[in-house]
């Protein structure tokens, strides 16, 4: 069964270069924060990154150096079991309760959970939906 809870996401965006991936991986893991979610894409020349981490405090001062400006918002966290039709099921019921999803990623790997990251247009009753 899905499980839903409101997670803190930070993302910025700078401009796309090789090895820009590394820099932000290691400035974060440096910082000795862990990335429990990350988006990352290159839209118009720009690398844009969405990240969840243990301590988006620690995170935003590691980064600090290299000038972003960083956002934090909510986003909800669902962990799911690793099975064949779970995420057709949390979207299920957020569409059932007729809110929109903004954007969504995840991750599933071989083991038995896996991880989304929801933004809906109401993420307080999404979570409820998706817990029920």
């Amino acid at each position: 069964m899905a499980k839903a809870k409101k997670s803190r996401q930070l993302s910025f965006t700078m401009p796309n270069r090789v090895g820009l991936l590394s820099e932000i991986s290691t400035a974060i893991a440096n910082a000795k924060v862990n990335i429990n979610a990350v988006h990352a894409y290159e839209a118009e020349d720009k690398a844009c990154f969405m990240l969840i981490t243990d301590s988006n405090a620690k995170a935003k001062r590691a980064l600090g150096p290299l000038g972003l400006e960083i956002k934090e918002e909510d986003v909800i966290s669902v962990e799911m079991p690793n099975k064949i039709g779970e995420l057709q099921k949390a979207a299920k019921k957020i569409a059932d309760a007729e809110i929109n999803i903004n954007y969504m990623y995840g991750t599933a790997g071989a083991g038995k959970s896996s991880t989304c990251v929801f933004k809906t247009v109401d993420d307080k009753k999404a979570i409820k939906v998706i817990n029920k």
